[in-house]
């Protein structure tokens, strides 16, 4: 691998070199490595790109890392990933992508994943997403998650997306049986002309099946977001949902619920705010020396984590 191909590998999967276990590392629409283990394997589609990933049941502690990362203009890349985690097993996965872009053409990149959790199973599931390279140069990504929750199945999704994107089509789905547990946690930071959207649609089939969704996410510029949720509670369920959000600048934010119990022991909740950056909190941090923009910048940093 190139100094460049490490550098993005370290950005978004904190990766220094090929990690151990099972892995896949995708460059520009090929793969760079692979390997399976015992407990994972990793097998690539005969019939279109991606991977199929498949963690044996009663597995525990093991971790797979799947980055993508561009370094071509004038590209798109499209992968289908599907993840199959057996009963009882407790996986973290590594996922994301970042793309370089020197062009003034598009690179892009659609994730499509699908995850077929089974009875009692876990996963944490992280994905990053961060682009660089010329300032005239596209990067996008249009990834989509689909999810599939057995009785007593649980799925963390952790998804960040800090700088350099300029525009983001994210869509996540999710199915859920009884007692089956959906959390997310979304990072999102938008500038210039930037644009973002999220969509999440959960159906809570299951008796006692839950989801919470929290979205933090700072808009700078003159840059577009727009978080879309719709939550359908068919059984006694608790869902929640909270967009949380910084406006600066002439950027703007839109936020559009949807919530329907269609059962009435369904408990949902959705909640947003959209505001700026209080001006006492700036003055604290520049009385200690930093600029302006230094203390707004330290505001975000923290915001974000």
């Amino acid at each position: 691998m190139e100094k460049l191909d490490l550098e993005l590998l370290m950005k978004i999967a904190d990766l220094h070199g090929i990690p151990e276990g099972s892995y896949n590392i995708r460059k520009n629409g090929k793969s760079l490595g692979r390997a399976s283990t015992e407990d994972v394997e990793i097998v690539p589609k005969t019939d279109k790109d991606g991977i199929d990933i498949i963690v044996k049941a009663g597995v525990k502690g093991k971790s797979v890392h799947i980055p993508v990362i561009l370094t071509a203009g004038d590209m798109l890349d499209k992968v289908y990933n599907d993840f199959y985690i057996g009963k009882g097993a407790e996986v973290t996965i590594i996922a994301g992508c970042g793309i370089h872009n020197d062009t003034c053409g598009e690179s892009r990149h659609d994730g499509v994943h699908t995850f077929y959790l089974e009875e009692g199973s876990s996963v944490r599931y992280i994905e990053r997403h961060y682009g660089e390279g010329a300032p005239e140069g596209k990067k996008e990504f249009t990834p989509v998650t689909k999810a599939f929750l057995k009785k007593g199945a649980s799925l963390y999704m952790e998804s960040t997306q800090l700088g350099g994107v300029t525009f983001t089509d994210r869509l996540t789905t999710a199915t859920l049986r009884a007692g089956a547990k959906f959390t997310v946690r979304e990072k999102l930071l938008t500038n210039g002309t930037d644009k973002a959207i999220t969509r999440f649609k959960v159906k809570l089939l299951g008796k006692d099946s839950s989801v919470d969704v929290v979205s933090r996410s700072v808009a700078r510029g003159s840059s577009y977001q727009s978080f879309i949720s719709d939550v359908i509670g068919k059984n006694r369920c608790f869902g929640h949902v909270e967009c949380d959000s910084i406006l600066l600048d002439n950027a703007r934010i839109l936020s559009t619920p949807r919530i329907d119990a269609i059962s009435p022991e369904a408990s949902l909740v959705h909640e947003a705010a959209v505001g700026k950056i209080a001006g006492e909190q700036l003055i604290k941090l520049m009385s200690l020396g930093l600029t302006e923009q230094e203390a707004e910048d330290t505001i975000i940093k923290g915001y974000l984590q």
